[in-house]
């Protein structure tokens, strides 16, 4: 079957900015469709379907070297195990991700529960946070020991602008996405129900990359967990004294201390792959970076 290089590259590009899996046949169909100039591309549609029908992601195009973009590839999202489909769902008890001051409100625009899929998860002795994405953006997920300090999933796009896609926002090898704190129950006292803030760092790195380091400040380092090109790891949090003096019940301060944090990431080798550093809490890509005064 032949189509039209431009055409089906302009298709593939509204594939690429689209939050769910979509119909990759049916676009290149319709890319054809009335086509007067016709050549043969080195893939075939049929081919094209069983691969986008075995994997949830977006095609992104590839520019030749002509100039023109007339190859794709497939960004894949890994499939959730039945488990890993129910803790989803759990995490997402409305259905999909919340608005972030009312965790009753779905947004439905950010995609629904079955969208989404278990990236990545770092586990501790304590618990676990799991980056869970679909082809838009992601959240984060921590399963609890009291519901009641379940934390909402509150959706971030890819990129942080709509409509999101898997290789927005892409900066090399090393991509932080995030740098949030997660509530974690399991790692509270039981006598008062304090403690269990985890500061959390997730991003996305290139398929040579075999381990990510966080040094967390303070002389603290931990390896990430990666896996399917994402990452991320977490760290028990600790309290510093506001700059408003505030403190608790027993004279302790009660602001947890998020000083920025630098992330490396190794090749197979043990060579550093690439590094960002001065990574602020609540990251949102390098135009997020404080500007240094002199």
């Amino acid at each position: 079957m032949t189509v039209n290089e431009q055409k089906i590259a302009d298709e593939l590009r509204r594939i690429a900015g689209e939050a769910r899996p979509v119909d990759a046949l049916a676009y290149a169909s319709r890319a054809a469709t009335g086509s007067s100039r016709r050549r043969r591309l080195s893939w075939s549609l049929a081919g094209l379907a069983v691969a986008a029908a075995s994997v949830a992601g977006v095609l992104v195009v590839i520019p030749s070297a002509g100039g023109q973009d007339t190859a794709a590839k497939i960004i894949e999202l890994p499939q959730n195990t039945p488990e890993q489909l129910r803790a989803v769902r759990e995490c997402m008890p409305m259905g999909g991700p919340v608005h972030g001051m009312d965790g009753k409100q779905r947004i439905p625009e950010h995609g629904r529960a079955e969208d989404f899929r278990v990236l990545v998860e770092y586990r501790d002795a304590v618990g676990s946070t799991a980056l869970v994405g679909s082809t838009a953006g992601f959240v984060f997920c921590t399963p609890q020991k009291y519901e009641a300090f379940a934390e909402r999933a509150v959706f971030t796009y890819w990129g942080y602008k709509p409509p999101g896609d898997l290789a927005a926002g892409l900066s090399g090898s090393l991509t932080v996405d995030a740098y949030e704190v997660q509530t974690d129950s399991h790692g509270m006292r039981d006598d008062d129900q304090s403690g269990g803030s985890y500061r959390v760092v997730a991003g996305r790195v290139a398929s040579g990359v075999r381990r990510v380091e966080i040094d967390w400040a303070g002389g603290q380092r931990t390896d990430a967990q990666v896996a399917n090109g994402f990452f991320v790891g977490r760290v028990l949090g600790t309290t510093a004294p506001s700059p408003e003096g505030g403190v608790d019940a027993s004279g302790k301060p009660t602001v947890l201390d998020t000083p920025s944090v630098t992330v490396t990431a190794y090749d197979a080798m043990g060579q550093v792959v690439e590094q960002e550093k001065d990574i602020t809490f609540a990251w949102r890509g390098p135009a997020h970076r404080a500007t240094p005064t002199s």
